[in-house]
């Protein structure tokens, strides 16, 4: 029987489904303390996003420490533990290989906070009351 040609959309939920199944096994892993790091068990880190490469090996992981602070100290912990978490992700998952993590700090918070900002400025308020008459 002759293979079905994969469209880029098929490709493209391929990778998100793994990325999310990614994002749960850290995310778990993280939660438990499973991870024998000071750091990271003092403190809880939110994995809010991880991002595959079309092939599969190579995935970014965003995290953003809760409650704020010490955000380069927890990324330097997680980049410490890379090798555990990729065991663990490609023992969990089955996957033929496992992928390698590459630790980024999700800024889309920050960026929200920023654009929240800019929106509550009395100038731009007055512009978009005035877009209703």
């Amino acid at each position: 029987m002759a293979r079905q040609p994969h469209s880029s959309e098929d490709h493209s939920v391929r990778l998100l489904k793994v990325g999310e199944r990614v994002r749960h096994v850290l995310s778990e892993l993280l939660t438990r303390q499973q991870v024998h790091d000071d750091t990271l068990s003092a403190r809880t880190v939110s994995v809010t996003e991880v991002r595959m490469s079309p092939d599969l090996r190579q995935a970014k992981v965003y995290v953003k420490p809760l409650l704020g602070g010490d955000e380069q100290e927890v990324l330097t912990a997680l980049r410490q533990n890379t090798a555990f978490f990729q065991r663990e992700v490609a023992k969990r998952l089955g996957l033929k290989f496992a992928p390698k993590l590459r630790f980024l700090a999700d800024e889309s918070f920050d960026e929200a906070d920023r654009i929240e900002r800019l929106l509550s400025d009395p100038r731009v308020a007055r512009d978009l009351d005035g877009e209703d008459d």
